[in-house]
């Protein structure tokens, strides 16, 4: 997942955008003579990568030859399954997967599946592939949830609402360590939907999971969440990629992801400003909201609220991610008893957040 996560950052920062001229370098490749094994064929893709320009080149070969023989990581692979020869099948199906990734098709969707959470989910294009940096997001939900028993639903387990499920990452994640709990998961993409509701039926999570098509941003559309009653705890990794910087995000994201799952608007905020003025409608006097966004958006979410006193609204907390990374965290109080979060990541954050609230104790800093 460590690597994978430098993947990620790679892919975000790389160059390249829809239709341009990122791929004009790629060509295919002959398949590979003679029955290699495993350990030859991570170095044979690995020197193809890399001259291809390929981000994180040798963990690329090494999930996707792992993946034909049946493992999740080359590490996990048996000793004896690394130096024997592959059958003319593998061999082929590696090729197959690895002309997939020189056309800069994101690894979770070669191998269509993903792990999050300790979940194995599955993975497809276009939906919106979860990263490493919002399993922080839902185990500091968990630690509110074990800090704060009083935010739990009336059958013991709190009431959720993921606003823009995905994959279902978030939802069922909370659904399998908190065996009392029940969630509400919407997204207008349909994409989504059916993917939710498979993994969720993998995981054999959907009797406690509720997946409707919604888009907030549409006039009333939240009005019939009303009869579910009030809510314990919103959470969403909202589009909050500010729209002049959609262009700058790598081939992997641009070629294949949900544009309008990243794409937040001129300032990122779009979907984020809906989700805070609904937000208390739905939740309970003690509810919870937990957001990633972008390091720019403390400010701004600031600014904002203070437009919006009708809502109570207040930033409060502010946290970095253990390892010290690009990852900051806030909260926000909606009244004295009702505590929202938000996650974010990047290098601007903890100099933005300075001037505008300290961090909270226990929390890294550099």
């Amino acid at each position: 997942m460590e690597c994978w996560g430098r993947m990620l950052r790679a892919f975000l920062s790389g160059p390249g955008r829809r239709g341009g001229s990122a791929y004009s370098s790629w060509r295919p490749h002959r398949p590979v003579p003679g029955l290699l094994n495993a350990t030859e064929l991570v170095s044979h893709w690995t020197a193809i990568f890399e001259k291809e320009g390929i981000p994180e080149a040798q963990e690329s070969s090494e999930y996707i030859v792992a993946h034909v023989l049946g493992a999740k990581t080359f590490q996990s692979l048996r000793p004896v399954l690394r130096t024997q020869p592959l059958t003319p099948w593998q061999l082929q199906r590696i090729q197959e997967l690895s002309s997939c990734r020189l056309q800069r098709t994101p690894v979770q969707y070669i191998l269509g599946e993903w792990d999050f959470q300790g979940l194995s989910l599955k993975m497809a294009p276009p939906v919106f592939i979860p990263r490493p940096e919002t399993e922080e997001l839902v185990e500091w939900v968990l630690e509110e949830v074990a800090q704060r028993p009083h935010a739990v639903g009336a059958q013991g387990g709190p009431f959720i609402l993921e606003v823009g499920c995905g994959s279902g990452a978030i939802s069922l994640s909370l659904l399998s360590q908190l065996p009392q709990s029940r969630v509400i998961a919407v997204d207008k993409g349909e994409a989504s939907i059916c993917l939710t509701r498979e993994n969720a039926q993998r995981l054999r999570l959907q009797d406690r999971i509720w997946i409707v098509p919604l888009d907030v941003t549409l006039e009333g559309s939240w009005a019939h969440l009303l009869s579910w009653g009030p809510m314990d705890l919103v959470v969403s990794n909202p589009p909050y990629v500010f729209h002049q910087d959609m262009e700058q995000l790598a081939p992997e994201i641009l070629s294949y992801e949900d544009p309008a799952a990243l794409d937040g608007g001129e300032k990122g905020m779009d979907i984020i400003t809906h989700i805070l003025a609904l937000a208390p409608r739905l939740l309970k006097d003690s509810g919870s909201i937990f957001l990633e966004v972008d390091p720019r958006h403390p400010e701004l979410v600031g600014g904002w609220l203070q437009s919006r006193p009708d809502l109570s609204l207040e930033l409060v907390a502010v946290r970095k991610d253990f390892c010290g990374r690009m990852e900051l965290e806030l909260a926000m109080w909606l009244t004295p008893d009702l505590t929202a979060a938000l996650t974010y990541s990047g290098q601007q954050g903890e100099e933005a957040m300075k001037a505008f609230l300290p961090l909270e104790p226990g929390s890294c800093s550099s």
